[in-house]
């Protein structure tokens, strides 16, 4: 996939992207394909979607990541320097840096897109692809704000470190770049989606890999809810569930008893999961290593997500074990290898990971419900993601209201949750099941880490002899250090 972008496009953000120099100034400056139809067009927005994988480094910076010990049989650099965050400066896949370097190729392609739609003359039946094209810079800019800066905060916004954000292509070699603020990151990603999400149209070959009106209405609702604008939250959020809402939820009560390969093909299919709003594939080893990595889902993390939810019933989840009997997963990711090199046996994995879904829509509802004060909205919300993933669940008996959600929750710690804004202390306890729910049900896709910038969660990271790490509040290593290239080319370092 990224040798098809750069036959599509040379023009790359060199100063970020930390790429060899020698691969770029072999290309002569105007050696590039010319962009002159809608339909080369949509060819360059294939490659404006971050490819990089971050589950791979987010997941065991998180509460959701123990230690294992020797039983874990895969040693895993990315995993354990990112379980101590310590700042890690590889360019492998699977790494901040290669992210990083995925992130700026994408928006890269997206520039390039909009120039081009001007250049064609910006017409009607080009709307959709402008849509798709901002859309996808937006996001991009937006998962980038969130690994590689503070966690966005009115109060302080304004002064945190933001990154680049990059409105047009590349023209010359070393361009004049700045951090910028957070708030201005913010502003400009606002910006893109509201001119953006108006003109997506749902006229894909293969929607889930694309901004249909649905991923992108998921995108928005994600974005609302870092911000706190919790009307609009519910409002993207609508959209993007649709009008048969539980019907659209990811079911693992119904889907348990499937195989093994029947369950890992389910969860990241295109065409039979509807729950799956955006999908992309990407160049990572993960698949190997998520099972068998020391800093995983060690036995007591394993008891802390599964061993049962509110209702009092187990978790539907399937637990399957690698290599070990430690070595638990849930099975949400295959790999795909691409041989490159028949002979020589050599190629590049793949694999696909869940962008936005309609379950985190539904909880980001959920959520905006609680905030405003809407706790049987909340609540309801609540009982329905339960209802599709709990082993016999029975609505006449685990349909839960917001004062039983608040008895469950009674005596919670009120300080394990600190977000930049108050959460009254009717909505704290729904919140709190909210995000419980959330980290199980989005266990190893990287969701929960966001969830911890955004709540100001502190954590405790153990080693196997007791030791204990941690990440106190408003720590500045949750903004991870942006890649050493990076700052040589000028770019300010994060604060330590």
């Amino acid at each position: 996939m990224r040798n098809m972008k750069f036959n599509i496009i040379k023009a790359v953000v060199v100063l970020l992207i930390v790429s060899s120099c020698n691969d770029i100034l072999d290309e002569t400056p105007d050696n590039r394909t010319t962009i002159d139809s809608a339909e080369k067009i949509k060819e360059l927005l294939v490659g404006a979607y971050p490819e990089g994988a971050y589950v791979s480094f987010l997941e065991p910076m998180s509460d959701n990541a123990g230690d294992k010990g020797s039983s874990a049989t895969v040693e895993f650099r990315v995993n354990e320097e990112m379980y101590f965050w310590r700042d890690l400066n590889d360019i492998d896949e699977d790494t901040p840096t290669n992210y990083w370097n995925d992130a700026y190729e994408a928006i890269a392609q997206a520039n390039q897109a909009l120039v081009s739609i001007e250049e064609l003359g910006g017409s009607t039946e080009l709307n959709p692809l402008k849509g798709e094209a901002l859309m996808c810079r937006a996001y991009a800019h937006f998962m980038l704000v969130s690994i590689f800066s503070k966690a966005y905060n009115p109060t302080t916004s304004s002064t945190d470190l933001g990154i680049p954000y990059i409105t047009e292509p590349e023209t010359v070699l070393l361009g004049d770049y700045e951090r910028g603020n957070v708030a201005n990151v913010f502003d400009n990603i606002q910006k893109d989606i509201e001119e953006g999400l108006p003109l997506i149209k749902d006229n894909y070959e293969i929607p889930a890999f694309h901004f249909t009106k649905k991923a992108a209405n998921a995108f928005a609702s994600r974005f609302y809810l870092t911000i706190g604008e919790w009307q609009k939250v519910i409002d993207h959020s609508n959209i993007a569930l649709g009008s048969d809402e539980i019907a659209v939820l990811r079911n693992i009560a119904s889907s348990s008893n499937l195989t093994f390969n029947q369950q890992v093909a389910l969860y990241t299919s295109s065409t039979f999961e509807p729950a799956n709003l955006l999908l992309v594939s990407g160049n990572s080893l993960y698949n190997r290593i998520e099972a068998r990595a020391r800093y995983q889902l060690s036995p007591g993390v394993m008891s802390d997500l599964f061993r049962g939810n509110i209702t009092g019933k187990s978790w539907s989840y399937s637990i399957f074990f690698r290599g070990g009997s430690d070595n638990n997963f849930i099975p949400k990711y295959q790999e795909y290898f691409r041989v490159t090199n028949q002979a020589a046996g050599i190629g590049i994995p793949f694999v696909t990971f869940v962008l936005f879904s309609t379950d985190e829509a539904l909880l980001n509802r959920a959520e905006a419900h609680a905030m405003l004060g809407q706790l049987d909205d909340a609540a309801a919300d609540i009982n329905m993601s339960l209802a599709v993933k709990t082993d016999g669940y029975d609505p006449s008996t685990d349909q839960f209201t917001a004062a039983d959600i608040a008895a469950i929750y009674q005596g919670i710690n009120p300080t394990l949750y600190t977000p930049f804004y108050t959460i009254s202390s009717e909505s704290y306890p729904l919140v709190s099941a909210i995000l419980d729910i959330k980290r199980t049900i989005f266990y190893n896709e990287g969701l929960r880490w966001f969830d911890i910038k955004r709540h100001n969660i502190a954590i405790e990271h153990l080693d196997f002899f007791g030791n204990s790490f941690l990440l106190p509040k408003d720590d500045n290593r949750r903004a991870i250090q942006v890649p050493e290239a990076a700052q040589s080319f000028g770019i300010q370092q994060n604060p330590r």
